[in-house]
């Protein structure tokens, strides 16, 4: 499987949400389990088969989990020296050539993407028009609503 990449940031959230899976939610499964078994038959045991449903949840969640960090590429912007270029993990500053908005996004893996907290995935259709290009540079994106323009007006390692 080949290397996905992944911001320090984004890493060190997948590990605290690993270690809640493991520490917490895994034993407090494990207790439902042994209560609904407390109550007999559980052919028609309700609470047996929704705690074996959550079981199975959190198992498969704990292995997608792993399987992330295991497979990722971490990359830390502030090591970044990229020539004042747009890569992974980039901050950048953009505005819109057709209403002369501002915007500020970060280009980040698929999995950390937010666009409420600016983070874009880096195979979104506006990350990969700015992949290369450094400030000044006019990025043209092919959006739902047809052809944007977009001015990079900063990049940073942050």
């Amino acid at each position: 499987m080949s290397k996905v990449p992944l911001t320090l940031t984004g890493a060190e959230k997948l590990r605290v949400e690993l270690h809640r899976l493991k520490t917490i939610e895994r034993p407090a499964v494990i207790a439902a389990i042994a209560e609904a078994r407390s109550h007999g038959d559980l052919s028609e045991n309700a609470e047996y088969d929704a705690a074996k449903e959550r079981q199975a949840f959190v198992e498969g969640r704990i292995q997608e989990v792993e399987g992330k960090i295991s497979n990722a590429q971490i990359i830390d912007p502030k090591l970044l020296d990229a020539g004042g270029r747009c890569v992974f993990a980039a901050t950048v500053d953009l505005e819109d050539q057709e209403t002369g908005d501002q915007v500020t996004y970060q280009i980040v893996g698929e999995d950390e993407a937010d666009i409420k907290a600016g983070k874009i995935s880096v195979n979104s259709p506006i990350a990969r028009a700015l992949i290369g290009k450094v400030a000044g540079d006019v990025a043209q994106v092919m959006a739902p609503g047809g052809l944007r323009e977009y001015e990079l007006l900063a990049v940073r390692y942050e």
